[in-house]
């Protein structure tokens, strides 16, 4: 089975790098099909950074010429099958005069993203599960169409991508490998929107579009997560000829997540670009202005930092493994006695069965990783 989810993996990732930053459950940049269990709510803040030495030639003085971008993420699990995120960019380089910020060399806030995720779609015992993300950029930057960044031409943008994941352990799904899908659409909505700062400059005369690939691989070592992903974007619509990133690009991560507590995850990737379409913008006979000599069109590597801390629910900052596993436990045995009851809807009696079974063999599973953890307790 792993072999088969490997070949796969490698097969479809022509893969989402514009879809709002992954404050919920996924990866670096690719998102899980599940959504975050009701009544959570966490607090996703890091940094995207690329530099590189930059020189104009003749008597011009060598300089390292950095992108940086700061990003936060919140995050409601507001039902089983609903999340709520709020992504605001708060810094994001502009390597131009501009910005609002830093004698116009920064945008700060930068855009908005706002989504709405239906997931945790699935099958009785079946590890296949299925979701929906549905989101909008808000235009909240003083300065857009900046080079080294995804297309935007400070429009409301509007984006949908299909989510599939797959687990390998159905009854402990954080212990297991996953392997996660994305496919999405995004359109611009930048019909007439001046890119540079000659009004005679071409616009827009369709709406900009892209498809947006992804997928990864989780796998869990303890407290440590290793991830490896693929991500890319196609031009369905290019943007005009004034637009800095305009071509197919994809990108290959590779990621550590680290959780030192229920709390507290940690995480640092390194994205490195594997193809780059030819960089299409006409610096000639536009105001565009040309970027440094032997510089990409898109940053040949971007490293990323960033923290994901939970909100809520507040019993997180004081459980541990063991009094985790017996509330899930609990639940479950208290799930269980509810079909027993007939307390809950079913379709017919064949299907009551099959649920009592799954539900009972999940059962058994945690309480024999309890008693795991116990006799680990007792030895120590």
């Amino acid at each position: 089975m792993f072999k088969r989810a490997l070949v796969i993996f490698l097969i479809v990732s022509l893969p989402v790098w514009a879809t709002p930053i992954q404050g919920g459950l996924g990866l670096i940049n690719v998102h899980s099909a599940r959504v975050m269990p009701k009544g959570y709510i966490t607090f996703y803040g890091g940094t995207k950074y690329y530099g590189k030495v930059a020189n104009f030639g003749g008597n011009a003085k060598a300089y390292t010429l950095w992108n940086v971008q700061g990003f936060t993420s919140i995050n409601w699990g507001v039902s089983d099958h609903l999340e709520i995120g709020v992504t605001p960019i708060l810094y994001q380089d502009t390597n131009s005069d501009g910005g609002n910020v830093l004698d116009g060399q920064a945008n700060c806030p930068d855009d908005l993203y706002l989504s709405f995720k239906f997931g945790s779609y699935s099958q009785l015992e079946s590890p296949y599960i299925f979701g929906g993300l549905v989101y909008s950029k808000i235009p909240l930057a003083e300065q857009n169409n900046i080079i080294y960044e995804n297309y935007s031409a400070g429009s409301v943008e509007f984006g949908i991508t299909g989510l599939f994941t797959y687990l390998s352990n159905i009854t402990f799904p954080d212990e297991g490998w996953k392997l996660h899908m994305n496919l999405g659409y995004l359109n611009h909505n930048d019909v007439g929107k001046e890119l540079t700062d000659n009004p005679a400059d071409l616009t827009a005369d369709a709406m900009s579009s892209e498809l947006l690939f992804g997928s990864g691989l989780i796998f869990p070592a303890g407290t440590f997560d290793f991830t490896g992903e693929l991500t890319a974007r196609y031009f369905i619509t290019r943007p005009p000829v004034t637009a800095y990133s305009r071509e197919y690009v994809s990108y290959i991560t590779g990621g550590v997540i680290y959780k030192p507590y229920l709390w507290c995850t940690l995480y640092t990737g390194l994205d490195v670009r594997l193809f780059s379409g030819e960089d299409l913008s006409d610096y000639s006979t536009t105001s565009l202005k040309d970027p440094p000599t032997n510089f990409p069109n898109y940053p040949t590597w971007r490293a990323m930092l960033g923290v994901k801390l939970a909100v809520l629910p507040t019993s997180l900052y004081s459980s541990t493994e063991k009094e985790t596993m017996r509330k899930k436990a609990l639940e479950r045995k208290q799930i269980m006695q509810q079909m027993l009851n007939n307390e809950q809807d079913v379709d017919n009696a064949e299907d009551e069965l099959n649920r009592i079974k799954s539900e009972r063999a999940k059962l058994e599973d945690e309480l024999k990783r309890l008693r795991d953890l116990l006799d680990k307790e007792k030895k120590n």
